[in-house]
């Protein structure tokens, strides 16, 4: 009888029960939609963390930086012209990036903190090629002579009147990254964020081989194709596969073996980065505190702090939909929930001749309560699924529309999440992971619906109909079947 009775009267009512329907329907759908949106921002943030420091970087560690030696190390590059007038001139420098480096035997200390389970070691290079032509000027005398060769006014018996006019230099100045990373640990390091779309990765074998992976952008931009070679300080390096990240930003313009890289900038022995994975990721503070306290000149960021140098929209639509957005689903549920519960206890005002009649029947309080309780927990569930279906086609949208966000990194080191750290020398978590740091990405929003967000919608559009059909329940069960029947519908 319950359920007929039920099936009676939400038939009878349906206006008013979708009216309460629809008002639960809007927060949940809001509350999906902001859910979703702020996943997408935990996605799109990771992506631009492991764009930069491979996949599964909790934390940096970097090596003080030295007032002492600030302004040290500045770049100077020397170029002398050779071989005869017009004739293509050619060098480059190749230069560690921040002028500063580790011994290699920090790889080692570093492995055998507590909590480390590997460590690898990485260094970071930034070449700058000239190259151009130079062009001797032409000296031109003074009405009355002959112009000829530049030469000095004074070189003839007679000294000649005039200036030299023309000449100079033309060149082009190219400057690209070059990371060293060890092929024995391919499961670690800057490479581990791009995918290899042509060709192959590095093999354990090419330790000190001239070969080279390329970042899919820079192959691009230079025409650069599997098989090809580039020189790098008079070195033939071949390159056998291109990479593409996973999100945008490379964390170098070409990669080479480790060693391969120390033979290239002089630097036997010398390191920028040294990528460690933790035994446990929810151990990275006391991790971070061993490394800190047991190798010294060293500072370490963590996942966290990088985080939060992430600025541009990205950031700005992260806090909007972290915090307003939070805030704005709490309100709109609570407007919901108590809109629900005043229209349910209004119902009720206008069938106390109905529920004086019922009592007077037979009915117990507890009976006609249950029977606006469940009425009211099928307009939360009807609402739950309306909220649903909205919410899903909001998110639905954000993913098909896509909007870009642009997130820039703050130079002061980073990483991201899954049980990877890097250590590095100054200017090498924002600088040795080369242009990544320095440049801003873009990034295409999504929102991803969890299974938990939807568990959460059915909890809300429960707990909706519960706290209207108390709402109501508690006006019924009040009624007194004498001063019930006395009242008019």
């Amino acid at each position: 009888m319950f359920f007929t009775y039920l099936r009676r009267e939400l038939r009878r009512r349906r206006k008013a029960a979708l009216v309460v329907a629809s008002g639960l329907a809007l927060g949940i759908a809001l509350v999906i939609v902001v859910s979703s949106v702020s996943s997408g921002m935990k996605q799109a943030q990771g992506k631009v963390l492991e764009s930069l420091y491979g996949l599964g970087t909790d934390m940096t560690v970097t090596k003080a930086a030295d007032p002492s030696e600030e302004g040290s190390g500045r770049p100077r590059f020397k170029f002398d012209a050779k071989g005869e007038e017009g004739e293509e001139q050619s060098s480059d420098r190749v230069m560690v990036q921040g002028f500063q480096t580790l011994a290699s035997s920090t790889v080692a200390e570093v492995g055998e903190q507590d909590g480390v389970a590997d460590a690898v070691g990485g260094l970071s290079l930034q070449v700058m090629k000239v190259d151009g032509r130079f062009k001797q000027g032409e000296f031109e005398q003074a009405p009355g002579g002959s112009g000829g060769r530049a030469q000095p006014p004074g070189g003839g018996t007679d000294q000649q009147q005039g200036e030299v006019r023309g000449g100079g230099a033309d060149f082009d100045v190219d400057s690209y990254s070059v990371y060293g990373t060890d092929v024995g640990k391919p499961a670690l390091g800057p490479l581990t964020s791009s995918k290899i779309s042509k060709g192959r990765t590095f093999t354990g074998t090419e330790a000190n081989s001239k070969v080279a992976v390329a970042d899919a952008s820079y192959a691009k931009e230079k025409k650069l194709a599997v098989g090809d070679t580039v020189t790098i300080s008079g070195t033939k390096i071949r390159v056998v596969g291109i990479a593409t990240p996973d999100s945008g930003g490379a964390a170098a313009n070409l990669y080479v073996p480790l060693k391969r890289a120390q033979a290239l900038a002089d630097a036997k022995n010398k390191i920028t980065t040294v990528y460690v994975k933790a035994a446990d990721s929810q151990q990275i503070g006391a991790v971070k505190s061993a490394i800190q306290k047991n190798i010294s000149g060293t500072t370490v960021t963590t996942s966290a702090d990088l985080a939060d140098t992430v600025s541009g929209s990205l950031s700005t639509a992260s806090d909007l939909a972290s915090s307003v957005g939070k805030w704005l689903s709490i309100a709109v549920l609570v407007a919901a929930f108590l809109v629900a519960g005043l229209l349910t206890s209004s119902a009720v005002s206008r069938r106390v001749r109905e529920f004086g009649t019922l009592k007077a029947l037979g009915w117990k309080s507890g009976q006609v309560t249950r029977q606006v309780v469940g009425e009211a927990v099928v307009n939360g569930l009807v609402g739950g699924v309306l909220g649903i279906a909205v919410g899903l086609g909001g998110a639905y949208a954000v993913t098909a529309i896509s909007p870009t966000l642009t997130a820039e990194l703050g130079s002061g080191g980073g990483l991201s999440g899954g049980g990877l750290m890097r250590a590095g020398g100054p200017g090498g978590p924002g600088e040795a992971l080369g242009q990544s740091a320095s440049k801003a990405l873009d990034i295409s929003l999504t929102a991803p619906v969890s299974t938990t967000t939807i568990a959460l919608a059915v909890g809300l559009a429960v707990a909706g109909g519960l706290i209207a059909g108390a709402f109501g329940g508690w006006r019924a069960s009040r009624l007194r079947p004498a001063d019930a029947l006395r009242r008019v519908e």
